[in-house]
Formats: C-alpha cells, structure tokens, sequence
C-alpha cells in the first residue's frame, strides 16, 4: 500500500522538472538498409508498429534483419520515440523497451533514447504518455501533409522526476492497473467468444430456407429494381417449397444437387441456371460466417428440362414499310407515332415511354437514353435496365423532321407518349391492328425492336454495332437473340463464297 495519494495522478509541480536531454541520450535506428536486408538475418528489429501501439515494447512482435557493426543496438530500458506521422497528435508516440534479449535494434522510423539512471523504466512508459506530457510533445510536430518531430527539440522537454522510490511506486501501480485492465479484458474476449459460438451453433442449425429470406432482407432488399426482388422472393417461395427442413449444417454437395435437381424438373435448364445463382450468394456468404463447412454448390450439376424452340418474330424490310405506311400520324403523340420511334430507333418499350422531348438533339441528329418509365407499377421515371442501357442512338433525318413539329409545344421534361395508365397490351393491340390491315404478320411492340435489329444486321451493319445500339449488356446477348438471322447471313455468305470460288477456273 502507498503510504500518501500517488501524485502521478496529476503530476504534481512539486516534483522536480528535469530536461530529458540532461538525463540521457540518443541515437538513430537502423540506416543505410535497403529491402533485400529484411526478412531475413540473425538480428531483429522492432518495427514502428510496436512503438505507436505500446507503453511497454512487445518483445514478441520483432522482425528479422541484416546488420553491421555500425548499427546501434537496443539495451533494457532504452525509451523508443516515433518520428513521423499523419497527425500531430499522434507524433513522438514512446515506448520502453524492457527486455535483455541481444542483437535487436530499432527501426528507421524511430529513435532511441538511454537515459542515465534517474528514471525508472516503468515509470518513463507511463509518464511519457500522460496527457500533459504529451500536449507538450505534440506541440513540437511540424508539417503540412505528414508530421515530423526533431530528436533535440524532444531533449528540451522539461518532464516530472519524481525520487526513484516514488517512481517505483507509481511505476508498479500502473503496471498493476494494466495486469487487472488485461486480465478483465481476457475474461471479457473469453465471454464474447463463448456467446459467438453459442450464437454460431444456434445459426447453423437454422432452416436453410429462413437464413435465405434474412439474407435476401439484408443484402438485396432496396438495393435491387423490383423486377429482379420479385426473382428472388420467387426462389424463396421453391426454397420453402423443396427444402422445406434442411438446415444450414447440412448442407453439402449431394443435398444441394438434389435441390437443383428437383427444381430442374418444373423448369427449363437456363432458369434453373438463374435459380441456382440466387441462392449460390447466400449460401458462400453461409460459408464465408462459418455456418457452412464447405462450398456446396461446387461443381453442381445443372439440368432442367430442354426449351421449346422459340423463333423470335420479326418483319421483312417490305412488311415493315407496309406496315408505317399505314400509321397514322397526326399533330398530337400518338400509339402509332411510338410506334415509328420504336421500329426507327430499336427502344425497349419502357424505354420510349421514357423519352421526353430534352432527350432528342435535332442538331446532331441523336437520342439520349438514359431513363425508362415504370409502366409496370404506376408510371414514374427509373433507372434503365444496366448501364449499357444508357446510350445515344443516331437517329434518320427523315424522323428528325417529323419529330421536330411534333415535340415544340411540348413540355421539355414530361414524358412524351404517357398522359395516364399504360398497358403493354393495349399498344400491341394498335400495332396488331396495322399489321393486319396491311396482310402482315402479327407482331408485338418488342418484335418491332427485332425487327430492326435484323434488318440492320441484314443490312451488314457489324454486330458489335447493333449491340450498342440496342443497349445490350454484351455481344453475346445480340449473338444468342439473333442467331437465325446470323446463321442465314453465314449461308449466304458460303454461297457469295462458293460462286467467288468458281470464277477462278
């Protein structure tokens, strides 16, 4: 027990002001190294790291070097000062080095200090860290971008020199502290990791199922368009569904591929494909938290039933012309007036019905599209459907000057084509109507958009060309959708080929 209140506390005045200079020396770290001397040698280093982070130097936190004889090496109760740093407040951050272990030195970013014997070592860890000892070395630092502080200025500090008696007291009181502050904290991190594993447990023998509706709620829900939240509250629905039981601890390679497989028999193979990536992303989040031991869904199988054949309709150049000679268009926007800006430009739907009359720049003939309308949920402008969607689309000038007498009484920012409820139904009826009226065939409002994708690539227009046009994600989605048409330009590209061939006999 102390005898009177430790006066550490505050630091009295009536101790004795000594400059550090005047009880010791300095010198410098580690110099002249390049990269090949580290990691490697008989010697250690204590790295700055060590320094900024304690009081009392970690001498199980070294690293190993190459040294000479000219180095300086560290002896038991040398003080460790950092020099630089991005904060004033956190320059000349000390440390006492407290261990007899040989050959270690200190790094270049540091200086060392070997004070002369009117310190006790434990008591310089923690008098060189009190708040008004340190308000008086963060004064010293200097600098703009980083902050440095000069080894001799650090000499003039004036700091408390209690006798040595009393800074063995004070010394070993705070030393105490740190023991019990240490030992509660290990209780404390054991408790912690005791209730971490309790919950770990708890939530590994969670239902599958239930860990995929949390992880969908937390991750995608808000952060997704509504269109894509739908696909995923669609997999939780088969999830409940086919896995109604399975916990997340049970999960492995054979339970999962049945999962698919059972899915695979109610649907085609590429949404079977869809599925499979949605709750792939739960389930390596599940293995990245532990509550999974391996990755499940490696090297799955995916099946699914074979598509029906699907032949994307689309019209002729001729039935096309047939079929916008008979539009209608007047002085007002009209059904048929979207769609001429559909079969002349490619637009999704949603699209058109989110142009507005700001979108269109007559001078240099184009169409900005960069938005699309929710016709889907109540109208509203949205985002468009990824971000090779937003483009400019070069536009004829024959549209040019019909558009131009059309949109100038118009307001600049209100959507064109919508004054109220939209339904995809109601314009494919209109275009249904023109088609039969001019014995074409029967074609919806997304057709016109095939419609002009083939006829551009009939035209010889290069496909990368018309999968910007489109806004496509990438080339193989204009290569996958239209590859009849690309399949009967290679046949007529062998015969211009064969009879090329022929001529030269």
């Amino acid at each position: 027990m102390l005898t009177r209140p430790p006066r550490c506390c505050s630091l009295a005045p009536a101790w004795e002001q000594r400059k550090l200079g005047d009880c010791g020396t300095t010198y410098g770290g580690l110099s002249g190294k390049t990269k090949e001397d580290f990691g490697h040698g008989n010697a250690r280093f204590v790295p700055y790291t060590n320094v900024f982070d304690n009081a009392i130097t970690d001498a199980s936190r070294l690293e190993a070097v190459e040294v000479d004889p000219k180095q300086n090496e560290m002896r038991s109760g040398d003080v460790l000062f950092t020099v630089s740093s991005e904060t004033p407040d956190e320059v000349g951050m000390s440390s006492v080095w407290l261990s007899d272990q040989p050959n270690v030195y200190l790094n270049s970013f540091c200086f060392g200090y070997r004070q002369n014997g009117e310190f006790v070592p434990h008591y310089l860890a923690y008098m060189l860290r009190s708040q008004r000892v340190r308000s008086d070395i963060t004064l010293l630092a200097q600098g703009i971008s980083r902050f440095n502080i000069s080894k001799s200025k650090v000499m003039e500090l004036n700091v408390p020199c209690p006798r040595l008696k009393e800074q063995r007291q004070i010394g070993a009181l705070f030393s105490k502290l740190d023991d019990l502050i240490t030992l509660h904290q290990r209780k404390q991190n054991l408790a912690v990791r005791r209730r971490l594993s309790v919950m770990k447990r708890n939530r590994r023998n969670m239902l599958f199922c239930d860990y995929f509706a949390e992880w969908v709620r937390v991750y995608k829900e808000g952060s997704i368009r509504d269109v894509t939240m739908r696909k995923y509250l669609l997999a939780q629905t088969w999830l409940r569904q086919l896995a109604p039981k399975v916990r997340l601890c049970d999960l492995d390679r054979i339970s999962y591929q049945q999962l698919i497989n059972d899915y695979a028999e109610h649907h085609e193979r590429q949404t079977t494909m869809d599925f499979h990536h949605q709750i792939k992303g739960a389930i390596l989040d599940a293995v990245d938290e532990g509550l999974i031991d391996r990755d499940p869904t490696r090297k799955v199988i995916i099946k699914g039933r074979q598509p029906r054949p699907k032949k994307i309709k689309y019209l002729n150049q001729f039935e096309l012309h047939a079929v916008l000679s008979d539009l209608e268009l007047g002085t007002e926007p009209t059904w048929d007036w979207l769609i001429l800006v559909i079969a002349k430009t490619g637009l999704r739907f949603s699209e058109a019905l989110g142009l507005t009359p700001d979108d269109f720049d007559f001078v240099h003939q184009t169409l900005s599209v960069n938005k699309t309308w929710n016709y889907k949920e109540g109208g509203g402008f949205v985002p468009t459907k990824n971000a090779s969607s937003v483009r400019k689309v070069q536009l004829d000038w024959q549209l040019i000057m019909q558009l131009s007498g059309l949109l100038r009484s118009l307001p600049s920012d209100k959507p064109i084509f919508v004054d109220g409820p939209v339904y995809n139904s109601t314009i494919n009826d209109v275009l249904a109507r023109h088609c039969r009226n001019v014995d074409a065939p029967v074609i919806t409002v997304h057709g016109l958009r095939h419609t002009h994708a083939s006829l551009l690539l009939f035209a010889g227009v290069s496909i990368a060309s018309v999968s910007k046009r489109l806004g496509h994600a990438s080339m193989n989605t204009t290569q996958s959708t239209y590859l009849h048409v690309i399949r009967e330009l290679e046949n007529k590209d062998v015969d211009i080929v064969m009879r090329a061939l022929s001529t030269l006999v």
